[in-house]
């Protein structure tokens, strides 16, 4: 009922596993102690809580359970199958403040040049889902699923259905609408002739795959192979790393949270504070180079 609710809302595949795999691991833990994950009252889902740690498992994995759990039991107060939400009370396991792994813009570059001298439809394709991506900022779910409809007549803007299925609008970069008209050039050979899924010919980088559209691994695979040819490891590079790049090069040039919250898709500015540590070094390097004390040798 309550992954049914998600579905309907347009939750994505990839979210329905995760809610999906999270309650069963609950469901099991509490079916252990003789009650229904639904009927679980507070004590047992701190216990819960408390064996995942005693598990080894990390504090994101435990938060990101715990999130699961809120949205489940806010889901069964809404629906009055609970007269309560025992998770309101509860404490989400503490989490360091991880820095996003990130690619200098000088790198960035490097993969862009990288890319701009395959030759061939392959190169193009790959060209227009750089530029996208760097000019976007989104996620790779987003980027591959993209539809012909989202982006707009005049090619400035794109249309993108995120998380819910929310829709928000972000503009596109001169680069990016160059690469995406040389790419429509050859979109069409990218459609299958035979056995396509349906709705192919509506996505904007189609493919054989069964969603219609460009793999999120078949995307990550081609960055991986086009690291070593920019001077970068293939570790190094990821759809992800990207976007983390894209938020901190434009935050670091001036662009406002508020903003940048807009294009990242964030439901919580939080979420996007992460990227205010670009701006703690720009700031710190900013005193040592321009300060006029910062070089004067300290007097004993």
């Amino acid at each position: 009922m309550f992954l049914d609710k998600l579905a309907a809302e347009g939750a994505a595949q990839n979210t329905l596993g995760s809610y999906g795999h999270d309650l069963r691991h609950f469901s099991t833990f509490t079916n252990a102690r003789n009650r229904a994950a639904e009927d679980a009252p507070q004590a047992m889902i701190r216990q819960y809580l408390k064996s995942l740690s005693e598990a080894g498992l990390s504090a994101g994995t435990s938060a990101r359970r715990l999130s699961t759990l809120r949205q489940f039991f806010r889901f069964l107060y809404a629906e009055r199958v609970r007269s309560d939400d025992p998770t309101t009370a509860l404490d989400s396991p503490r989490q360091g403040r991880r820095i996003p792994k990130l690619l200098s813009e000088a790198e960035v570059e490097a993969l862009l040049m990288a890319a701009k001298v395959r030759s061939g439809r392959e190169g193009l394709r790959l060209m227009a889902l750089l530029e996208i991506l760097y000019a976007t900022g989104l996620r790779v779910s987003e980027l591959v699923g993209l539809p012909m409809s989202g982006l707009s007549r005049d090619g400035l803007m794109l249309v993108v259905r995120g998380k819910g299925g929310k829709e928000r609008m972000v503009p596109l970069s001169e680069p990016a609408r160059d690469a995406v008209q040389d790419y429509l050039a050859v979109r069409e050979t990218f459609i299958p002739k035979k056995g396509a899924a349906p709705g192919v010919r509506n996505q904007l980088f189609p493919s054989r795959s069964k969603e219609g559209h460009l793999t999120r691994a078949r995307f990550s695979q081609m960055l991986k192979d086009l690291a070593p040819e920019a001077g970068l490891a293939s570790n190094r590079v990821s759809p992800h790393v990207l976007r983390h790049s894209f938020a901190s090069h434009l935050l670091a040039n001036g662009a406002d949270l508020r903003s940048l919250q807009q294009m990242l898709g964030h439901a919580d500015i939080a979420t996007t504070q992460i990227y205010t540590h670009v701006l703690d070094e720009r700031l710190k390097s900013l005193v040592g180079q321009a300060h006029p004390l910062a070089h004067v040798p300290i007097r004993k």
